[in-house]
């Protein structure tokens, strides 16, 4: 993109608040953003080659929607705590191994999409965010979810295609979660104790991929429970 295609972005987006730089190559943030004002609403610099991302990007507090997916990013900076009117952080098909701690203070995200990264450990500054919905983690490295999932406020949990040999039964805590997306894991059918299938809010566990079979899944202590659930919010949708 060259610097009069910029020029343009920058100047629309201080009109509308809309900052859409996706597919350009770019390696380095461009100059004229680190002294931008502080206007954007939606910034989009996916489908880059950026390997980092600056600490100006803290400054546009206004924010409310940032995609940076599509990129060689290895972490996030805590800078990005500072984006408290976030709502939508997509950051998939990166090579992101760390989530900062200070995302924690982003009170107002209802979407997190991190699949295709390098995550090994649950992203556990994502609970207590009580306006969080869909949280998406797919196709990472993760090995465990943790006891902290119990403060998990999202009614869609994707953890689909990581390493995960472990499954807390604290999960059953989580007061809205609905869908649980597990497919493709290390899981045993002993997993899913009779907490997490009797006394949980899930109504759709998705477990295909794993080392047990549907049969070993039905014969579990607390299935009956659990498919009451499942019954009921299929009758509902019909």
């Amino acid at each position: 993109m060259g610097n009069k295609q910029i020029k343009q972005h920058l100047e629309t987006a201080q009109k509308t608040g809309v900052l859409k730089i996706s597919l350009q190559r770019l390696q380095d943030f461009p100059p004229q953003l680190k002294t931008f004002p502080n206007v954007l609403k939606t910034l989009d610099i996916s489908e880059n080659r950026f390997v980092t991302l600056p600490e100006e990007i803290g400054r546009f507090t206004l924010c409310k929607h940032l995609n940076v997916s599509g990129n060689r990013l290895t972490e996030l900076p805590e800078i990005l705590g500072n984006l408290t009117k976030l709502e939508v952080f997509i950051a998939m098909n990166n090579m992101i191994t760390n989530i900062p701690q200070s995302m924690a203070n982003l009170k107002n995200l209802k979407q997190v999409n991190l699949s295709n990264n390098q995550l090994a450990k649950f992203p556990t500054m994502f609970c207590q965010l009580t306006h969080l919905d869909v949280l998406d983690l797919s196709r990472n490295k993760i090995v465990e979810i943790p006891n902290e999932v119990k403060d998990l406020y999202v009614t869609e949990l994707n953890c689909n295609q990581n390493q995960i040999s472990i499954l807390s039964d604290n999960i059953a805590l989580c007061p809205k979660l609905k869908t649980l997306r597990l497919e493709e894991n290390c899981l045993q059918a002993k997993a899913f104790s009779p907490k997490i299938l009797i006394e949980s809010k899930i109504s759709n566990i998705l477990y295909e991929g794993n080392l047990f079979n549907p049969k070993e899944f039905n014969s579990l202590e607390g299935y009956e429970a659990y498919q009451e659930r499942y019954t009921a919010v299929k009758k509902k949708m019909f």
